[in-house]
């Protein structure tokens, strides 16, 4: 199996990442829920993942890194927990609708919601995002990256934006966490929602956030904390607020030595490698006859995604092909990104995500290629 869907999850884990959770399995109690050795080392990993994290993205203390499942429980968290009737927030259509469907659930509540608009390759105009600054807006709320087309949102700039106009910013971060560099502090951003199975190369079922100090979300549940049982109240502080009943431990501990990992090998060399990839299957089918291309291709400021369209075959049957004569996984359909469809004209066809990872190989790229190339001389 050629295995293309990164963009999903990695499925290619460190064998670091598979040891430590095993080590967890076998060894973690349950943090704060007791004096003995393995509540303690549920506490000591848990609290040392929280470190590693804050200094990954350039956060000021450990305490504002809460864990989640995904990203989808932080964006839920983030969202739901600053917005309230009244409230305006400036969005973009490159989401997810794991930033979107919260959204519009506010919206039903009383928040006002401005989408900025993308062109036809998937950017969008800050001199837009600059002009949909209301009074009453409280976020900016947009993706780090577009999990279709690859396309990168300018976060500086959006820090820029938030900043002068005195308003949050809040981002999702699962398409970029693991392959560019997060600095929180110096891109301004209040709110960074993250996954772990993704580019972070960490199993599936944790992710977090992480919030600036002096930003108050109101938490999303309650329960289980292991302090102030007798308070009929969450606790306040951070990260407790955020965080009720058991921790993913084992999850934690995964997370923990696929940064370790990432640390070891170095982004910058992960990053090069993929997207070295990704330009090598680019420039392999850019030209084929009834392929066409999605996304900003004129720019390196992008992910390691190629999305495309063989003739008019849906997407679906394409990637069925693939799979079936070429073993090769990719992602067809909607990608949970409707906006982005929208704007690209592929809201019926769907596209065939292609999506790199550091354990693809020249060779398998070169397959893939050949793929593309023989399905569209049946188009």
């Amino acid at each position: 199996m050629i295995y293309m869907d990164n963009a999903a999850t990695t499925i290619h884990k460190p064998k670091e990442v598979t040891k430590a959770v095993v080590h967890a399995m076998n060894s973690m109690g349950n943090a704060g829920r007791g004096a003995h050795e393995e509540a303690l080392d549920a506490a000591r990993t848990i609290y040392s993942a929280r470190e590693k994290l804050c200094k990954f993205f350039g956060a000021h203390s450990a305490k504002e890194i809460a864990f989640t499942m995904n990203a989808t429980e932080s964006l839920n968290i983030a969202i739901k927990g600053i917005l309230r009737e009244g409230d305006h927030v400036v969005t973009t259509a490159l989401e997810h609708n794991s930033v979107l469907r919260p959204l519009y659930e506010m919206q039903e509540k009383g928040v006002a919601i401005t989408v900025v608009k993308s062109d036809d390759v998937g950017n969008i105009s800050y001199e837009e995002v600059k002009k949909s600054i209301r009074p009453n807006t409280k976020a900016i709320i947009c993706t780090g990256a577009s999990n279709l087309t690859g396309n990168r949102i300018d976060l500086k700039c959006m820090g820029e934006i938030a900043k002068q106009n005195q308003v949050l910013l809040v981002v999702d971060a699962s398409q970029l966490a693991g392959i560019y560099p997060i600095d929180v502090q110096d891109l301004n951003i209040d709110i960074l929602c993250f996954t772990g199975h993704k580019s972070l190369l960490g199993p599936q079922g944790i992710g977090g956030l992480y919030v600036r100090e002096g930003v108050d979300v109101i938490p999303l549940l309650s329960g289980g904390s292991g302090i102030d049982t007798y308070s009929k109240t969450h606790p306040a502080l951070m990260p407790t607020r955020l965080e009720a009943g058991t921790l993913n431990g084992h999850g934690i501990a995964g997370l923990q030595a696929a940064v370790d990992y990432i640390e070891s090998i170095g982004l910058d060399v992960l990053r090069e490698k993929e997207m070295n990839l990704m330009w090598q299957f680019y420039q392999g089918i850019c030209d084929i006859s009834n392929v066409k291309v999605y996304g900003d291709f004129q720019t390196k400021y992008r992910c390691p995604i190629v999305a495309l369209n063989v003739g008019d075959y849906d997407s679906s049957e394409v990637s069925d092909e693939l799979l079936m004569t070429y073993r090769i996984s990719t992602r067809p359909g909607a990608h949970c990104a409707p906006l982005m469809h929208e704007a690209l004209g592929t809201k019926e066809q769907g596209a065939v995500r292609f999506s790199f990872s550091y354990a693809n190989t020249k060779e398998e790229i070169q397959i893939a290629i050949d793929a593309i190339r023989a399905i569209a001389k049946e188009a």
